[in-house]
């Protein structure tokens, strides 16, 4: 077994430091989301891979930056400027996000690979990025360069 511990095992012990601290905020966001973790492994009837882990957070990370667009279109700033801790806080057990350039290359090689429209480059792009990019992102760099082609 690897000495780095897995995605699960590092929020667990950020969880039980924050409930040291007593840090409620950071509490609540880390209990929320291995509430959410276990919810997935009863539903997927195996334990979690990194990238099960890595998939959750993404959803927590997504729905919580939907929260902020409906909170601003309220006009209720302290709500949103919460949901964006919780966005923070999620994100430091997120991988290192893929380079722009890194991701615009691999388009470029879909391309050139014989990809013509963005279902097929997404479908040759987007696994290779897997948890280390948004695919909003790759969509757009996809079809900025069948523009340019």
């Amino acid at each position: 077994m690897s000495p780095e511990p897995d995605k699960a095992d590092a929020l667990r012990a950020a969880l039980t430091a924050s409930r040291k601290a007593q840090a409620k905020d950071r509490t609540l966001v880390l209990g929320t989301i291995l509430a959410n973790l276990k919810n997935r492994e009863i539903e997927l009837r195996h334990p979690l891979t990194d990238d099960d882990v890595v998939d959750v957070l993404r959803k927590g990370i997504k729905t919580r930056r939907e929260s902020v667009e409906q909170y601003l279109a309220a006009n209720r700033p302290e709500l949103a400027e919460a949901e964006r801790f919780q966005i923070a806080v999620l994100e430091e057990f997120l991988p290192p996000a893929a380079d722009p350039e890194e991701i615009r290359a691999a388009v470029r090689a879909a391309i050139a690979g014989g990809a013509k429209d963005v279902g097929k480059v997404m479908g040759q792009v987007l696994p290779r990025f897997k948890g280390r990019a948004d695919g909003k992102d790759v969509n757009r760099i996809v079809r900025e360069e069948l523009q340019a082609s």
